[in-house]
């Protein structure tokens, strides 16, 4: 199991993604090859995406504790992916740095309820991630997706979802299909106040809706930000403010691997204007109370 107590920093967003390949037929490639480009990064072009077993090694070099996940959308765009029972295998191969979530596409209902239970009880995946934007629906659609995420909540795991415009789509044409208006944050103040209980994440400073993002974070008890999907160099004025004061136990170091990796992350925040007494909050112990964990 992760050794808390020695790990420097939590990443409390990374991505299990397939090695792209030439004989995809998905539009898979091109959408990698679009996220390069925005994000800058040569692997995702070139078709070097890390495995999951390459994410275990880098951040155990680096000392880094790292949660990661899939993302079933396969619906909605029609990219395979990991499955979560192998990504949850290969985290259980490397539990001393892996922290096991799974993505379940709300879409599939009672199915998708059975799945969520499965992988918490059989795998010990401790938190599932949402996608909005890929998954194509609002989190507020108690028809749509409220079944899945009851049985998140009764399952105690912690629920993470994406917010706002990153790279996802972008500049692609007809932003592949991927549509912003799901991710508006303001749909998961109604997901708090119905599971008051379940822990909820917002991935992402939530651009362009960041201030309706701090507002449901400081208002509802259960709600947590994930600083993930952008270099700390960008962030907006006000939501750096917000980390320095009334939600500095509320934020999240996340990097969004591999599109950002945490290097890149770590040297930007460490270059930005976050409080020193905020800092160690940010990388470690606010996951570790997130998480329930003590050292």
């Amino acid at each position: 199991m992760v050794d808390f107590a020695s790990v420097r920093a939590i990443d409390f967003h990374t991505h299990a993604e397939e090695p792209c390949c030439d004989h995809r037929d998905d539009g898979y490639n091109e959408f990698q090859a679009g996220m390069a480009a925005y994000f800058k990064n040569p692997a995702g072009a070139k078709g070097m995406l890390p495995t999951v077993q390459d994410t275990a090694a880098y951040y155990r070099n680096l000392n880094i504790a790292a949660v990661i996940f899939p993302v079933d959308a396969e619906r909605e765009t029609g990219f395979r992916r990991y499955s979560n029972e192998e990504v949850a295998g290969i985290c259980a191969e490397n539990d001393d740095i892996l922290i096991p979530f799974a993505s379940v596409d709300p879409h599939k209902g009672k199915a998708g309820a059975r799945e969520v239970r499965r992988l918490v009880r059989d795998f010990g995946v401790r938190g599932f991630k949402f996608h909005p934007t890929m998954q194509g629906f609002y989190p507020n659609d108690r028809e749509a997706c409220y079944t899945v995420l009851e049985a998140c909540a009764e399952e105690g795991v912690i629920t993470l979802f994406h917010t706002g415009q990153t790279g996802v789509g972008s500049g692609m044409r007809g932003g592949m299909g991927m549509r912003l208006k799901y991710s508006n944050p303001m749909y998961l103040d109604d997901v708090a106040v119905d599971f008051p209980d379940m822990k909820i994440i917002l991935a992402h400073p939530s651009f362009p809706w960041t201030e309706e993002g701090l507002a449901v974070a400081q208002h509802k008890p259960n709600v947590y930000y994930d600083m993930s999907g952008w270099s700390p160099k960008y962030f907006p004025e006000t939501f750096i403010r917000y980390a320095n004061s009334i939600l500095k136990k509320k934020m999240l170091f996340g990097s969004d691997w591999p599109a950002i990796t945490p290097d890149r992350w770590l040297a930007d925040f460490e270059a930005a204007p976050f409080k020193d007494e905020v800092r160690p909050l940010i990388l470690k112990e606010n996951a570790l109370r997130l998480l329930g964990e003590t050292v």
